[in-house]
């Protein structure tokens, strides 16, 4: 049983000092002692950490590669998406495998316990399934097997090219299955998911309302309840070409159509929602559906502005992810998507309450959020709930003399994730000082994959 001291702990109760968090050898926080004496390693503040809960792993390789203008005089996110396609195609799994343990040891040294992947990447170059049909959802395994990182593994079904159900176009050969082939990904992704440990979760993820039919988002939906209790993620509302497209071909926005044929609920977690009507945010908040907010790649490629004021403020759920990984920061998730809030309304301290600071608000939202969104009996530093924990170094200069909501603040505006020290993730002690104990061999593994690949667009 591991001890560990904390001078001062967030706990679900708030701040609390001189903490003794014993930890099982099951991975799961034993017991909570506040007001105990020092024993154990000692820590300075002790978070619970966070799951990052929306990543397209192989995205990472590509990070500056699509900085330039192209011929369109207004670039968007559809052009983007062709560079994309691009890419992909010279990716190998081996590739991938690398990229993944690149992105999950970048989470981890950033204060991220658990890798909640939305792997569609499922075929070889031209869409013909490999032998095992879960070759590449093996790879992001072993990466996670290598990090030592949290997974909730979610396969999409990506059936179209649109809501009109045209073929998939070049880039997207690799994403397609119907509904009987995604069947047997899900139990060949099962197996391959075994060795892993036993916070591993698989869930589903129905691509979006233009990639799959309504019939193949009941499919999905079944397929997933057989399967056990994980989530169900999809892509919604995340730009106004979407959205216009889902209302001509289905006859309502893609949030009404979705309450009215979904059995939206707390197992959901719906990815950007950043074109929602007033009335649409309020509705969907009140299923108990988590909001995966990507702040950093929503600004990347124009999304939008999602309206957290509103859906906090009808007791919405969220939690935020890095989604192409252009970056992986923690900090900056959270702190880009409280200033994309003041930039919109001309205000201050936009997410924050009477009782607690726009830092405390954003990552315990974050926290609480990102568990439920990766079906994770974690979030809090609580016994019986995964070990899942994050320790910042309160020897940095922006943390002096600060204490209990101020230490958050502090962090997410004033610092960045090089203030995070130490990151254990269902027990495994795996960042140290800052550095993930595999960092070397993983850069050396991803830098090969950047060279070959080169200005692969």
């Amino acid at each position: 049983m591991a001890v560990l001291f904390a001078t001062q702990a967030l706990l679900p109760g708030g701040w609390a000092r001189d903490v003794r968090v014993e930890l099982g050898a099951d991975g799961r926080i034993a017991l909570v002692t506040p007001g105990a004496a020092p024993a154990g390693q000692r820590l300075d503040i002790l978070l619970p950490a966070p799951a990052n809960l929306h990543s397209h792993a192989f995205q990472r390789a590509m990070a500056g590669l699509t900085e330039r203008r192209g011929p369109d005089p207004r670039d968007t996110f559809w052009t983007w998406r062709q560079l994309m396609f691009r890419f992909l195609d010279r990716l190998t799994p081996e590739d991938v495998q690398a990229i993944a343990a690149f992105v999950q040891m970048q989470m981890l040294e950033a204060g991220y316990a658990c890798n909640v992947e939305f792997h569609y990447l499922h075929h070889q170059p031209g869409g013909v399934p490999h032998d095992d049909l879960a070759e590449m959802a093996a790879r992001i395994a072993a990466a996670a097997d290598q990090t030592g990182i949290g997974l909730t593994l979610l396969p999409v079904l990506y059936q179209f090219g649109g809501c009109d159900g045209r073929a998939l176009g070049p880039g997207q050969l690799r994403f397609g299955n119907d509904p009987d082939r995604f069947a047997r990904l899900l139990t060949a992704s099962r197996a391959a998911l075994k060795g892993l440990p036993a916070d591993t979760i698989l869930g589903v993820a129905p691509h979006s309302l233009r990639a799959v039919s309504p019939q193949g988002l009941a499919a999905a939906l079944v397929l997933g309840a057989e399967a056990g209790d994980g989530p169900v993620h999809m892509h919604l509302a995340e730009q106004m070409a979407e959205v216009e497209e889902v209302q001509a071909a289905w006859g309502a926005r893609p949030v009404r159509w979705l309450l009215e044929n979904a059995a939206v609920d707390q197992r959901w977690c719906l990815i950007h929602c950043t074109q929602m009507e007033p009335d649409e945010t309020l509705a969907l908040a009140a299923t108990g559906a988590v909001a995966g907010l990507c702040p950093i790649t929503e600004s990347s490629l124009g999304d939008g502005i999602f309206d957290g004021v509103r859906w906090l403020g009808a007791g919405g759920a969220f939690g935020v992810g890095s989604d192409s990984n252009i970056r992986i920061a923690l900090s900056e998730e959270l702190r880009t998507l409280e200033y994309s809030q003041r930039l919109r309304d001309r205000s201050r301290a936009a997410l924050a309450s009477a009782e607690r600071s726009t830092g405390r608000v954003l990552f315990e939202g974050a926290v609480r959020g990102g568990a439920q969104a990766a079906g994770r009996a974690a979030g809090v530093i609580a016994p019986g709930m995964w070990a899942d924990l994050l320790a910042l170094d309160g020897s940095a200069v922006d943390l002096a003399g600060r204490q209990g909501d101020w230490v958050l603040d502090a962090w997410i505006f004033a610092g960045d994730d090089r203030m995070v020290a130490e990151v254990w993730s269902a027990g495994r002690h795996l960042v140290r000082d800052g550095h993930h104990h595999a960092r070397e061999t993983i850069t050396t593994a991803y830098r090969a994959v950047l060279e070959r690949l080169g200005d692969a667009i």
